[in-house]
Parts: C-alpha cells; structure tokens; sequence
C-alpha cells in the first residue's frame, strides 16, 4: 500500500480529536461562566406581629368652636378696661365700663315717675272699692302703671349694658378699644375666642363614608408645635353627600388642657376606622407591586425565591401580609431590585441589630 492511501484516515483522526479537544474546551468555558456569576448582596428581616389601623389621613386648620366679636350695646365714653389680650373670661364677666351718665338719668326720672304712678293707683284702689271712680278710669290708671313699668325696666337694662360683659368663657383673643374712647352703638369691643374644646373641619370622599361614624378616634399631628399629637374624636359627621363636590363634612373635636393647640395652626389628621389585631406585617420595602399581583423575596439557603402574597392594611410604613408568607419566612427588604428566581444571594444583614435596637427602645 503506497503512503497517501493512509491519508484520509490520518486526517479523519486529527479532525475528531480537534473536535474533542474544542467540546471540553466549551464545557470548561461554560462551568467557568457559571462559577463566576457573583451572588447578589441581599439585606434580609423577618415579618413581625401586632396590631395594624386603617384610618383615613386629611389636612385642615384648627378653629374655635366658638367665638364672639363683643360689641357696645349702648354709646358711651370707656372709662374703665378690666381684661387684656389673652386674658381668661367667663361668661357674665365685666370687661370694661362706659361712663353711662345719660342712661342713669334717664333710669331715674322712669323710676321716680312710675313710684308717683304708684301711689295714685293705690289711692284710686280705695275710690274704687267705694264705687267712687269708675272701672274704666281705674284699669286706665292700672294700664299707664304697668306700661311706665316696663319702661323703667327697659332703662335698667339699657344703664346696665355700660358694663360690658363677656357673652361666653374664653380667652380675649383681640381688644379694639381703649381708655377715654367715645363708642358708637354697635362698636366693636373685644374678640373672644373659646379654647374649649378646639374643631376641625374636613371634607371627606363619599367612598368614605360607610367607615367614619360619631365617636370614632382621629388624631391631629401639628407639625408647627414639632410634630405633637393630639387626641380627638369624631363629633358629627353630615348625614348628606355634597353632589358638587363628592364629599360629606365631619366635625372633629379636640380637647388640650395645656392650651399649647391654638386656632389657625394646621393639622395633619387620622381617624382610625377599622383594627387588625396581631396581624403579620413587613416593611412597605420588601414589597414588589406589579400590574396585578404583589410578590415578595424569600431567603431559603442562599437562594432567593420569588412569592406572590396578599396584603391587607397599611400603616406607618408596614403592611399587613393576610397570605403567601409566615413568620419565619426570612424577606429580602434591599436587593430585591431587579431579583430573578432562584438567584444566589449573600446576606449582608439580616436585621438582627434593627430588631435588637427596636426591642431595647420598647423596653426603656
């Protein structure tokens, strides 16, 4: 057999085992690639238990439930101012005085004739009893009485209106006038404002409306005053439905004994209308909302798994989980961003030194 008869199968050869050769290299290539996608770092808690509100949030101003502009019933130069700006009254409390020379003049010379009336209507009593004036003469003379009575008792009034008396309790929010100041009828005085108790006043979405009833617990944050909550109660709400605006009023009453709460500040408002006792709840972070599901990242040796879950209420930053997750179930709350299925993952945190620090604060 001559030499280039072996040829072919010299080559056949070479080519299987550059073949060879070429699938272990791939295969080495492809483990390589495997071994060398990094896992992804991952901070991970648990879900925690308590009690979770839903409530309904709103802003509106704090007003005075009552409040009285006092103005002079009679004219008269001021002679005397009792109260100042911020000063606690009560109702019937004597706030200034008007000079009044004119009115109690006039008050006396009504009681001096009404006593002269008086007198000759007792006179006329005997005559008539002796049939010696008759019954029309005698019941003019009682008629004359009675109606210069009511006229005397009207100019006790009118003298007794130069005192100027606060109409309600409260505090004296603004004073308009001043000593030696000549008043008209109707001038303005002073501006009273009751502290006691404080409204708000919100207009709530008729999809509310079957949630917030009389009673019900709010709260008013007033960032002006840092941040400080105040307890409050639902008072009234409106039985009817604004059809211009969708909405139906409510009345909140607050009550604050350190009278630091003052008309005009803003408030932020919760009212809480429904509670879940111990309830499963995560942080907000840990969620993934999507078009139609919410799904969550669970821990399980190293592997991240993608579970879809239902939620119930919400409240300062956590949600209540109702299914798809238990209590031992370890979450992934950063990281999850751009997460796949079954992905590796190291922890970086696993929130123990939260939890320790949030545990050590309830306890103080």
């Amino acid at each position: 057999m001559k030499p280039w008869h072996k040829w072919p199968g010299l080559l056949l050869l070479v080519v299987m085992l550059t073949a060879c050769q070429q699938g272990e290299k791939s295969a080495e290539s492809d483990s390589e690639e495997e071994e060398d996608v990094p896992a992804i770092p991952v901070e991970i808690s648990v879900a925690t238990r308590g009690d979770i509100y839903a409530s309904y949030s709103g802003t509106a101003p704090v007003e005075a439930f009552e409040d009285a502009m006092v103005i002079a019933k009679v004219g008269g130069e001021v002679r005397d101012i009792s109260v100042e700006e911020g000063d606690s009254v009560k109702a019937g409390q004597i706030l200034a005085r008007l000079d009044g020379d004119r009115l109690r003049l006039e008050q006396r010379q009504t009681e001096a004739n009404l006593n002269k009336l008086r007198r000759d209507y007792e006179r006329n009593v005997d005559l008539k009893e002796r049939s010696l004036i008759s019954v029309g003469d005698f019941e003019k003379i009682q008629y004359e009485m009675e109606a210069l009575d009511a006229t005397n008792n009207l100019a006790k009034l009118q003298l007794s209106y130069a005192d100027i008396r606060a109409p309600i309790d409260g505090v004296i929010s603004e004073r308009f006038i001043k000593i030696g100041n000549t008043l008209e009828i109707e001038a303005p005085t002073f501006q009273i404002t009751s502290l006691e108790p404080l409204v708000t006043y919100l207009h709530v979405p008729e999809r509310e409306f079957r949630r917030i009833s009389t009673g019900q617990d709010a709260a008013l944050i007033v960032d002006a005053l840092g941040g400080m909550v105040f307890a409050a109660t639902v008072a009234r709400v409106s039985p009817i439905v604004d059809s211009a605006t969708g909405t139906f009023k409510i009345t909140i009453e607050v009550s604050d004994q350190t009278h630091r709460l003052k008309p005009g500040m803003f408030a932020r408002i919760q009212i809480v209308h429904d509670l879940h006792a111990n309830a499963l709840q995560v942080p907000r972070s840990a969620l993934i909302n999507e078009v139609s599901t919410t799904t969550i990242y669970v821990v399980e040796d190293d592997v991240a798994h993608r579970r879809e879950v239902q939620t119930g209420f919400s409240a300062d930053g956590r949600v209540e989980i109702t299914d798809g997750l238990t209590d031992t179930d370890k979450i992934i709350v950063v990281g999850q961003a751009g997460l796949k299925d079954g992905a590796s993952v190291t922890i970086i945190d696993d929130g123990s030194s939260a939890e320790s620090a949030a545990k050590n604060s309830a306890d103080e």
